[in-house]
């Protein structure tokens, strides 16, 4: 029965105290099986000194679109454009760089970038019957000329199309890229996610939940831990099945079943997140796909099936709706985002034994944003000091493509709450760098025997002291994943490391 002995290992404290010297741990079936001081190796170990590295359990990503994140590196990139004529010259070079029968796909435009809602028509002026779909980088809306409309069954329109319209676009969209690029990018994206210490995601993909990923690992690409999400459409096959989250998709449970997600509102950029208060300029206080009837009579048939949940709740007054939902139905898991939430609501979140699964990178890209739509309420977005002060449950993720799928990112945002010169943007709800780190490794401690034995190997300390937020922020972006082992076997060392 092999196993590894790692030697010399620096423990990081994650929530418990860990030892101020180097230990040495044993990993066996996937565990933690020994931790001492010194280990003698045992016939079967393959033994790998870590020479003092610092070590901390296996990061996770608990929010990711993983398929279109992979699918971003063959996207047309518009994001960051200040109007849609910048768009508009985009595409044009991108129609005149690439085959006639090809498609155009881009990604990462925001509405609240510009002074106007662009039209179906302008896109139509450089494309004419070459199908153009650009997908805004909330991933809310998408932009489409007239012939990817026809080409997908779409209704005409000259607006871009958002919310439940667009998500029903958005399977097609995802496949047709895909047969475009030949699915290329998954293994070098999941090689890239376990090059920054992340073991395992949520992956909510808008796509058949049972057949893709056992796909991938069949054809090796196995470096992370996968749980994958459920979508309404495809809840009663998944119950016919006799699934249920936790179930594996695969053998060893590499892959398995994970929640049924519910997206109840809109987002912020696109002024559908649905609020208590109106937007400015309007009556509007934004979409709810799902009223609390609905949200009750999905959460119960998930919990009377063992499926947790976990419901997209951006606006206050749907995170509202969504726990009242939890509450009536008796079912357990998540708000997704929890990105506007009233002071009464996080109390009866964390009553209800709710996790607040968060994408702290967001409020980098939200800040501006949430000043402008949410304007006096600003001191309520992404309340994470409130949310631990009150006992909430609180995980990390990136909703990546909506930002990158980087662990040590969304630490540094949550900790600092700036990404440039601004001071920190509502201080008082940062955290600390270990309970940023906490939020990051779905629930697991400092190493210890009988932890799953998915562990990061680090060039540096992450809790190092530090001067202030910024410095604290600074380090951890600054940090070097030297290894990565998922279940006991790596998926990732870097140049030098010997092992």
């Amino acid at each position: 029965m092999s196993s590894l002995l790692l030697r010399h290992v620096r423990l990081v404290p994650v929530r418990s105290a860990a030892p101020t010297e180097p230990v040495s741990l044993r990993i066996r079936d996937g565990a933690i099986v020994d931790l001492a001081p010194e280990l003698r190796a045992e016939r079967g170990d393959r033994v790998v000194d870590a020479d003092g590295r610092w070590t901390i359990p296996g990061l996770w990503d608990q929010h990711v679109h993983l398929t279109q994140w992979a699918q971003t590196r063959s996207r047309l990139d518009v994001s960051g454009t200040r109007d849609p004529a910048e768009v508009i010259r985009l595409v044009r070079e991108e129609l005149a760089a690439t085959p006639d029968g090809d498609w155009v796909f881009g990604y990462g435009f925001r509405l609240t970038d510009w002074d106007r809602v662009p039209t179906v028509a302008e896109l139509d002026a450089v494309s004419g019957v070459r199908p153009v779909v650009l997908t805004s980088g909330d991933a809310h809306t998408g932009w489409l000329n007239t012939a990817a409309l026809s080409a997908l069954g779409a209704d005409p329109t000259d607006e871009p199309v958002t919310e439940a319209p667009w998500f029903t676009l958005m399977t097609q969209v995802v496949e047709l890229t895909a047969q475009q690029d030949g699915g290329s990018g998954i293994a070098e994206t999941v090689h890239e996610a376990a090059a920054r210490g992340v073991v395992g995601i949520v992956d909510f993909e808008f796509a058949e939940p049972l057949l893709t990923w056992p796909e991938r690992v069949a054809r090796g690409v196995d470096a992370l831990t996968v749980r994958r999400a459920v979508y309404p459409e495809y809840l009663e096959s998944v119950i016919s099945a006799g699934l249920r989250t936790g179930s594996p998709l695969t053998p060893g449970g590499v892959v398995t079943i994970g929640p049924l997600k519910i997206i109840s509102d809109g987002s912020l950029n696109t002024r559908t997140a649905f609020c208590h208060e109106s937007y400015p300029g309007g009556g509007d206080r934004g979409v709810q796909n799902h009223d609390r009837a609905e949200l009750v009579a999905l959460l119960r048939r998930a919990a009377t099936n063992g499926l947790e949940a976990a419901v997209h709740a951006i606006g206050d007054a749907a995170a509202h709706e969504a726990l009242a939902a939890f509450s009536a139905s008796g079912a357990v898991g998540s708000i997704e985002h929890a990105q506007l939430m009233t002071p009464d609501d996080i109390v009866a979140m964390a009553a209800l034994g709710v996790r607040a699964s968060v994408q702290p990178a967001h409020l980098l890209d939200d800040r501006d944003a949430a000043v402008q739509l949410w304007p006096g309420r600003e001191q309520h977005c992404f309340a994470l000091r409130s949310l631990l002060d009150a006992g909430v449950g609180v995980v990390f993720g990136s909703d990546a493509p909506v930002s990158p799928l980087d662990p040590w990112a969304a630490m540094a945002a949550a900790v600092h709450r700036s990404a440039d010169d601004r001071a920190p943007w509502t201080p008082e709800e940062a955290v600390t760098v270990r309970e940023a780190l906490a939020a990051s490794v779905d629930g697991q401690d400092t190493p210890r025997v009988g932890q799953r034995g998915d562990l990061v190997l680090l060039d540096r300390d992450p809790l190092a002291h530090t001067d202030d937020s910024g410095a604290a922020a600074t380090l951890l972006r600054s940090v070097g994943v030297e290894a990565t082992v998922r279940a006991g076997q790596f998926t990732h060392t870097a140049a030098g490391f010997v092992r």
